[in-house]
Parts: C-alpha cells; structure tokens; sequence
C-alpha cells in the first residue's frame, strides 16, 4: 500500500508545479497578447490615415461632383429599368410593364415575370407601346416612385 501512496502523491505535486507554472506564464501570455494587439492597432491606425489621405487627393484631381439634379440625392445610384408603356392615359403619369426573365434555382427552366410601375412624364411625351428608360426618385404620388428618363423606341 505504501507503494501505491507514493506515486499519487508524486503524481500530485507534477499537477501543482505545472499549475504553479502555468499561472506564472498566463501573466506573461497576456502581456505578450497586448502588446500584438497594440502593434496591430498602431498598423491598422497607420493604413487607414495614408487611405484617407489617398483618397482626398483623388477626390481633389476630380473636383466637385456632378450631381444628375439637385432635388434627388442620397447614397448609391438610383435603379434605372427599361420597359414598354402599358398606360399613357392619366395626366403625367405613363404605367410601364417591365419584363424579367431568369433561370430557376432547381430546373433550369426560363422563367418570365413582368411588374408594372407608375412612372412620371412630366411632359405627357411618351405613348402606349412606346419602349422607355425610367429612373428610381422620391415618392411622387401614392403610387409614383418612378420618373422618365427617355423615351428609346416610338410605338409603330
């Protein structure tokens, strides 16, 4: 029995050097670990300044932005569509069905889908039949969120 003490006791005080160890150690990890932190912190700080910088110079050479009109603005570019007028018969407004054919997920079939949206025409220029390019802009009506860039094709 005394032989089997021994080496449990032995056993014992391995696990408590190395956990005596590995708590001197985790102080030091951890230092170490702020330390890359800091360094990487400093690098990205440095690659986002000279970026900035960059892109101001760029900006610069360009000069101002030319904007499409001063009433619309916001992030990103508006959608435009291009699509057949259906409806040209209330005041200013023209209904266009736009066409979109794509692939299905799972069979690969064609698949057409058309939506039709309320575009404005401020000049009342655009006929039924007619093929014409509109643009995304604020809400004009309940309806209207749409607006007639050019009228590509005349109805024959």
């Amino acid at each position: 029995m005394a032989d089997d003490e021994t080496p449990e006791t032995t056993e014992e005080q391995d696990t408590t050097t190395a956990d005596a160890a590995g708590a001197e150690t985790a102080p030091a990890q951890a230092e170490e670990r702020a330390e890359t932190r800091k360094a990487k912190a400093a690098a990205r700080s440095r690659y986002r300044t000279k970026k900035r910088e960059k892109d101001r110079a760029a900006r610069a050479e360009a000069g101002p932005a030319k904007t499409q009109s001063p009433v619309e603005h916001g992030p990103g570019a508006p959608k435009e569509r291009l699509g057949i007028v259906v409806s040209d018969k209330a005041d200013k407004t023209i209904t266009v069905r736009i066409d979109t054919a794509r692939r299905h997920r799972r069979y690969q079939k064609i698949v057409r889908s058309s939506s039709t949206l309320h575009a404005h025409d401020e000049t009342n220029d655009a006929n039924a039949g007619d093929t014409v390019r509109i643009i995304e802009s604020r809400p004009l009506s309940a309806t209207k969120r749409w607006r007639l860039v050019e009228i590509l094709e005349r109805a024959k």
